[in-house]
């Protein structure tokens, strides 16, 4: 079925038979901003950072110590189901960084005028600092608990100070704070992150 017919002379009078299509104007992209956000950078990272302190005390106080027998040889065995407050000490610190890592996630994305990768990194990186720093000083408290005055005899149950025996455990909190800043990010949907509208 042919199409319409346009009249040559008409058309030459009134342009083009179809309506023009409006364009939308050209938004400018946003950038990344750096050097305002270095300085905010380093502070986000020293607080965030300073929160191992607390954590560490946090796990000395709830990390089950462990029960073990003194051998001839001098060793030390577990008594029997002690040996799984080992892997207790080491979960209660992985859940303690998950739970520091996304509570810091959600803070660092309420500082709206400085939302982007570098305060990103910031809190990523103070989250790993303040995990070094939680296990430092957990596993500084738990030693002064859990001292041994004097030196066991062959057959004596001694309370051994619950350690990490992995370092992978320092992962979480970082992990964790990665996670909740990016979903945070993408659920916004907003070039700049929600900056200007602050």
């Amino acid at each position: 079925m042919p199409g319409p017919q346009v009249d040559e002379e008409d058309s030459g009078r009134t342009g083009s038979p179809y309506l023009p299509v409006p364009v939308p104007p050209q938004r400018e992209r946003s950038k990344v901003v750096i050097k305002a956000d270095l300085l905010p950078a380093v502070s986000v990272l020293s607080m965030v950072g300073l929160i191992g302190i607390p954590l560490g005390w946090l796990w000395a106080q709830l990390a089950p110590p462990q029960r073990s027998q003194v051998l001839p040889d001098g060793s030390l065995v577990p008594t029997e189901l002690e040996s799984w407050h080992q892997f207790d000490a080491l979960v209660i610190f992985a859940l303690f960084g998950l739970g520091a890592g996304i509570v810091i996630g959600v803070l660092v994305w309420l500082l709206r005028e400085r939302r982007g990768p570098v305060i990103m990194i910031a809190a990523v990186a103070g989250s790993l600092l303040a995990a070094w720093l939680a296990s430092l000083m957990g596993e500084a408290f738990v030693g002064g608990m859990y001292e041994i005055t004097e030196p066991p005899e062959v057959g004596d149950v001694v309370t051994e100070a619950p350690q990490l025996d992995t370092p992978w455990v320092l992962v979480a909190q970082p992990f964790a704070t990665a996670l909740t800043y990016g979903l945070l990010a993408a659920w916004n949907g907003t070039d700049d992150l929600g900056r200007r509208l602050g």
